[in-house]
């Protein structure tokens, strides 16, 4: 079942959402040379806890995890790229950091991701994550009222075919609000015209993620963090959105991306 938000609910996942913004920009800013993926977590521990928010990944148990997730943001390295659990890592120069991060304030949820590059960055890894933010805005343009599910899929497919990447259809974009995982899931990966009828009011989490050289995924023994099968490097991208009656409202857009 898919809730529609009313205009004020949808403001409120958007104080949630400037707020994921903060913290990955902090992240951002904080990821260098050095750092330990522990110290990163520890200090978004503290900003939820300033804010007075509430943490969607902690004691988090899905179906395909280890759980319960004892963590307040997933962090992935390299050729990891969903769910990575924070552990005991100096990051290295020229690392490929994925930060997904979800949190939920006055009962609203919000979830958004970015990918940067740890010292000196490598064409090929720039490459791969403007390729992830590029699908995510066709993704956002896509996400209009009497639109379909699969007009969203589909502008990220293109995306991925035109850069060469191969897409994962395991894991995707979701329905969001209440909680973190609502319906409908979002494939990365569609046909245009297909699936449900967007409506104002739908709030969605849009996550476009490649792999540079494969579609499949494998498991650490930790149970959480997701890698390219072939050790390929990876990205992620994402944010949540708001369908309106207008132009699809960003609630997770940071300030250096712009409007």
């Amino acid at each position: 079942m898919i809730e529609l938000k009313t205009p004020t609910e949808v403001q409120r996942m958007h104080t949630t959402g400037r707020f994921v913004a903060e913290v990955l920009t902090e992240v951002g800013r904080i990821a260098d040379v050095g750092v330990n993926l522990l110290d990163i977590e520890h200090h978004v521990r503290g900003m939820i806890k300033q804010r007075g928010a509430e943490s969607c990944y902690w004691d988090y148990s899905p179906s395909f995890g280890k759980g319960p997730f004892r963590n307040v943001i997933c962090l992935s390295v390299n050729d990891a790229v969903l769910h990575g659990l924070p552990h005991d890592y100096v990051l290295r120069d020229g690392d490929v950091l994925t930060a997904d991060i979800a949190v939920s304030i006055d009962g609203w949820a919000a979830d958004s991701a970015r990918t940067v590059v740890v010292g000196t960055a490598a064409e090929e890894d720039l490459r791969i994550i403007r390729a992830t933010e590029e699908a995510l805005e066709a993704a956002i343009g896509a996400a209009r009222a009497g639109n379909k599910l699969g007009d969203i899929s589909a502008a990220i497919w293109a995306v991925a075919r035109e850069h060469g990447y191969p897409v994962n259809t395991e894991f995707g974009g979701h329905g969001i609000g209440r909680t973190m995982h609502e319906g409908p899931h979002v494939p990365n990966r569609g046909k245009a015209g297909r699936g449900i009828k967007l409506h104002p009011g739908m709030t969605l989490a849009l996550e476009p993620w490649f792999a540079r050289t494969t579609d499949q995924i494998v498991f650490d023994p930790d149970g959480w963090t997701i890698r390219s099968a072939d050790g390929s490097r990876t990205a992620h991208s994402e944010h949540t959105v708001a369908i309106t009656d207008d132009e699809p409202l960003v609630l997770t857009r940071r300030e250096s991306e712009g409007s």
